[in-house]
């Protein structure tokens, strides 16, 4: 793609580091044919390609962000589908997220969406808040039908009430500062262990951060539990550092920046202190969504002198708990857990990680028939905020998305990502876990509830010798 910036444009590095995106386009299109929101809506301006002129024209352009980019910036999902598809490897996210500062600092929303993304912004990050929040939807979910009615906002005020949980979670023990030591007998299993690819935590014994989180720790705590678990389990010490909080990746994808990296550097300086102190052998994220941004930091903050370093330092050791999981090796399963599992794979795991293999290969050695879902690279409509602030066509993807898992007719669903598990939760009765929960059970950890109404498979016949 041929652009025209002014010189005096390409000295502001994120211009020119979206400059350098658009060159890279060749106007194929093949985007198109893996976007959700070209899928529904079909207008060329809700699609990758669409999307990157009307992006060019304003940045090129030195313009103020319009009501028509805003509305098609803001329809997008970030769910990097087109990354994936790109023969020419335009990385769309590092454009896409220009293009949403560009917007919040140069366009006025109305009232009403300032206010609801203000909100979302001051309490979806705090795990107090958020909880606090919960509560209170609970209260008000009886009005919903009235709430649902108010102009404006009233249909993203209803979306939030129905993504309420009935009931919240009780905080567990392991949402909290501290350090999670490793299983003593851990040494003793490694010879249970194949040779070859295979290691033996005796071999492999670590120690690593596991992301806290934010939204995640109210919604589903039993998820880190279940990583601490598997983690001690297989001979890897588990810290949850002091000072660490969110990621910066809710606000970050809101076009929030400063909000985003001031989270973020909180969450880096603890990071740091750890890895310059007792050591680090990675850091490890349960909730994909955060993976993605964590493993970009580098990116965010190349220019940031007192930062681009420690935050490349984070990025490189910065893993998905499958992927982690994937290069120390899993324990052989000690339950017989022979059920059928739809694997959703999360768009920032497939497309924003390029972590496909792992999950379901683990789940296979596990004991767990797994299934691919039909159009799995489609968004299931989660999105980080976007199943709040784009409500109806996150529901007409959430229900394409349930379909086609219901077409393979597993026992479960098992996902990577807190958000995907919500949204898809709500469309459907199948239960859905994180492949981690999965894999600590295999191994020796307690059944999750979420599988305690699904009947129990008869344990195998074995043959006496």
């Amino acid at each position: 793609m041929q652009t025209n910036f002014a010189p005096e444009q390409l000295a502001d590095p994120a211009m020119a580091a979206s400059e350098k995106i658009l060159r890279t386009c060749v106007h194929c299109g093949f985007c198109t044919a893996t976007c959700p929101t070209y899928l529904l809506l079909g207008d060329e301006l809700d699609s990758p390609r669409g999307r990157i002129y009307l992006i060019k024209d304003m940045l090129e352009g030195g313009k103020p962000a319009s009501r028509e980019v805003v509305k098609h910036v803001d329809r997008c999902l970030s769910c990097l589908s087109c990354m994936t598809t790109c023969p020419s490897g335009v990385h769309y996210m590092h454009l896409v997220d220009h293009a949403r500062t560009h917007i919040e600092k140069t366009y006025r929303r109305p009232l009403s969406d300032r206010l609801l993304r203000t909100v979302l912004a001051l309490v979806l990050p705090y795990p107090n808040r958020f909880r606090m929040a919960l509560l209170a939807a609970k209260v008000g979910a009886p009005l919903r039908p009235l709430v649902a009615r108010l102009p404006r906002v009233g249909n993203r005020l209803a979306a939030m009430l129905d993504l309420a949980p009935a009931q919240l979670p009780n905080r567990n023990r392991t949402d909290r500062p501290g350090t999670f030591p490793a299983d003593p007998s851990a040494q003793e299993i490694s010879a249970l262990f194949q040779t070859g690819e295979d290691k033996g935590p005796a071999e492999r014994r670590g120690r690593v951060a596991l992301l806290r989180g934010c939204a995640q720790s109210v919604l589903r705590p039993d998820f880190n539990e279940a990583a601490i678990r598997l983690l001690n389990r297989h001979g890897v010490e588990v810290v949850h550092p002091k000072g660490e909080g969110c990621c910066g990746a809710l606000t970050h994808h809101m076009g929030r920046e400063d909000s985003a990296h001031a989270h973020a550097k909180g969450t880096i300086d603890a990071w740091i202190a750890e890895m310059d102190g007792p050591g680090l052998d990675a850091i490890v994220v349960t909730a994909s969504g955060c993976g993605t941004t964590i493993k970009d930091y580098g990116f965010m903050f190349r220019d940031d002198p007192a930062y681009a370093e420690k935050a490349a330092r984070v990025s490189a050791i910065a893993r998905d708990v499958t992927e982690y999981m994937a290069e120390i090796g899993l324990l052989p399963p000690v339950e017989d857990t022979d059920l059928v599992v739809a694997y959703h794979s999360a768009c920032s795991m497939q497309h924003g990680q390029a972590i496909r293999t792992e999950p379901k290969t683990l789940l296979k050695k596990a004991g767990f028939t797994v299934k691919d879902v039909p159009e799995g690279h489609i968004c299931c409509g989660s999105a980080g905020t976007y199943n709040i602030l784009q409500p109806e066509i996150a529901a007409r993807l959430r229900d394409r998305k349930v379909a086609n898992i219901e077409r393979v007719k597993p026992d479960l669903i098992a996902t990577g990502n807190i958000g995907c598990a919500t949204q898809i939760g709500k469309g459907t009765d199948i239960p859905i876990l994180h492949t981690v929960e999965l894999l600590d059970w295999a191994t020796g950890g307690p059944r999750p509830e979420a599988l305690a109404n699904l009947p129990a498979r008869p344990a195998p016949v074995r043959a006496h010798a």
